[in-house]
């Protein structure tokens, strides 16, 4: 009988009840989808998590276009959410594809910068122009490698 107890006590609890709050964000929803895909709960190919990131970008631009803050919001979070499960869905960590987009973004910006300071002006003095020429120039230098020690 206290066998029978306790298998109704889980069966009667979600599976997503238990996630742990202190959690950033992105490892949040990976874990929340992980779980609920494995009861079942998944796409059945790439192509159909794609096509709900789609669909949550032309509702973010409908949001977009409404005007709506409350509806912009939640749309950004759907949207948010669908990116994380295809990351999930290919077998990425979005939080970790997050801190190297993080990462590639701060080293072109600082090749920005110096180019900027090379031409002895500071950063408030370029029009958006000249900073997107540089940024176009930083996308396309090729990334030095750092040398073992």
């Amino acid at each position: 009988q206290w066998e029978a107890i306790k298998k109704e006590e889980k069966n009667s609890r979600s599976i997503i009840a238990e996630m742990p709050k202190s959690l950033p964000a992105l490892l949040k929803a990976d874990k929340l989808q992980r779980k609920v895909a494995r009861v079942g709960f998944d796409w059945k190919h790439v192509n159909d998590v794609v096509a709900k990131v789609e669909e949550e970008l032309r509702e973010l631009k409908g949001a977009l276009a409404s005007g709506s803050r409350k509806q912009f919001e939640e749309e950004l979070g759907d949207l948010l959410f669908a990116a994380v499960n295809l990351a999930r869905y290919e077998g990425l960590q979005a939080e970790e594809l997050l801190n190297r987009t993080i990462r590639k973004f701060a080293r072109r910006f600082q090749s920005v910068e110096r180019a900027v300071h090379r031409q002895g002006r500071q950063l408030e003095d370029c029009t958006l122009e000249e900073l997107d020429a540089l940024w176009e120039a930083a996308k396309h230098r090729p990334r030095r490698r750092r040398s073992a020690p």
